[in-house]
């Protein structure tokens, strides 16, 4: 099932790269980019991942959290996010149930690996209200960052 703009959020809970625990219902109240990513120290994804790095003080700016999240280890995570200096939380969803629940995986991808998360990007309000869905079939391009930030300044939570 596809997750469409006014489309309450799935919940989920992932372990970051720290190992904690990080719940969506955490940000009650705050916004929150959520940018799945397939597989960490590939090259489309790690030029995605730094251009979050870069733009981060847009996004404090504009009181957001950015969650990445892909299927990798909490311990990979950790050598990702040290190795590029990022400078927001990662989650893992080992267990693929969050790429299914946000309708973002590939069931089939390359090297014959099955449930891989797709590339996609997702604005929620404060009330758990998606604001931005994007869902790309091809993992070589990157999400519309342009269209995410003009999501996030084209409503307030309250």
């Amino acid at each position: 099932m596809s997750i469409h703009i006014g489309d309450i959020a799935p919940p989920f809970s992932l372990y970051s790269s720290e190992k904690q625990l990080v719940n969506l219902s955490d940000f009650k109240g705050r916004k929150v980019v959520l940018l799945f990513f397939p597989l960490a120290f590939t090259s489309t994804c790690t030029k995605e991942m730094c251009s979050t790095r870069d733009d981060i003080e847009m996004y404090n700016a504009l009181d957001t959290e950015v969650l990445g999240i892909s299927i990798d280890t909490p311990q990979s995570l950790a050598r990702y996010k040290q190795d590029l200096g990022l400078n927001f939380t990662l989650l893992s969803d080992f267990n693929k149930e969050t790429i299914r629940a946000y309708d973002a995986v590939y069931e089939q991808f390359g090297h014959n690996m099955r449930g891989v998360g797709k590339r996609a990007a997702f604005v929620i309000d404060g009330q758990g209200i998606v604001r931005y869905a994007e869902v790309l079939e091809n993992a070589g391009n990157l999400p519309d960052f342009e269209a995410i930030q003009n999501a996030l300044r084209n409503f307030q939570t309250t």
